[in-house]
């Protein structure tokens, strides 16, 4: 079973290109019933594992901005350490789990009714007429935060800034921002697994289907609507932000 949901969830990734640790705690949680608090560390460890397989491709193609990376991760390394802790600190208290469904389940489906709306309103990616390097740095320190709190937010985020602040065009765009997301998760699943918040023998087994996901799902990228594909995936993560969330006034009300 962990062996299929990390092919499933990696395949996923390559042919829509939604973020890894947005599709994987979720799902741990409500497919494997794991913690809030291990299923967020073992999806941010995850996605390093995985973005450690794409991004090397990248960098080959010479699509990363490293002046730009460096200027994201100035402020979004501190922010995803600071969002770890403050996780791993909520997740100690009384509340932790109530408030921790609820966050995650919000930070989930929040984005996604975002992305179903775009699939109606879409709008061309294109690059932002001007350099603004303290914009995007102080736009990157809340984005780590919410990464090291919820695993997810780099990819969307992170490409909405690169559009916004700098004049990179579409490929240097994507190609940075999965490098920054790299750096994010792995710092933060480093954070996670020092706190003991990974489950390191189900995070194996989920790499384990994970590279061969990656691996089928790109071979098959080119021949699945990427766009269709990317609206059921957002309307399935949609319902699953919601249930999160659900569950979380459901704990209040008992």
């Amino acid at each position: 079973m962990d062996f299929l949901l990390g092919f499933l969830i990696a395949a996923m990734i390559a042919m829509t290109g939604v973020g890894a640790g947005t599709v994987t705690a979720p799902l741990l949680i409500l497919l494997l019933h794991l913690p809030v608090d291990v299923a967020v560390g073992t999806a941010l460890a995850y996605s390093a594992a995985v973005k450690l397989v794409v991004v090397p491709v990248q960098v080959v193609r010479r699509v990363v901005a490293w002046r730009t990376l460096a200027i994201m991760l100035a402020t979004g390394l501190p922010g995803v350490v600071l969002g770890t802790l403050m996780f791993r600190r909520l997740a100690r208290t009384h509340a932790g789990d109530l408030w921790l469904y609820l966050v995650l389940g919000a930070m989930i489906a929040i984005p996604s009714a975002w992305h179903i709306y775009r699939h109606f309103r879409p709008v061309a990616m294109h690059a932002g007429q001007a350099h603004r390097p303290g914009w995007l740095a102080l736009t990157m320190l809340p984005v780590g935060v919410e990464v090291g709190f919820s695993s997810s937010g780099a990819g969307a985020l992170g490409t909405l800034a690169l559009m916004g602040f700098t004049p990179l065009d579409t490929q240097r765009i994507v190609g940075t921002d999965l490098a920054f997301g790299l750096c994010l998760a792995a710092v933060g699943g480093g954070v996670h697994i020092s706190q003991g918040g990974v489950d390191m023998a189900l995070l194996q087994r989920l790499v384990a289907g994970g590279l061969l996901g990656a691996l089928v799902g790109t071979s098959l990228a080119s021949r699945i609507p990427a766009r269709v594909m990317r609206l059921a995936l957002s309307l399935w993560l949609l319902a699953m932000g919601m249930q999160l969330c659900w569950q979380a006034f459901a704990q209040a009300a008992n």
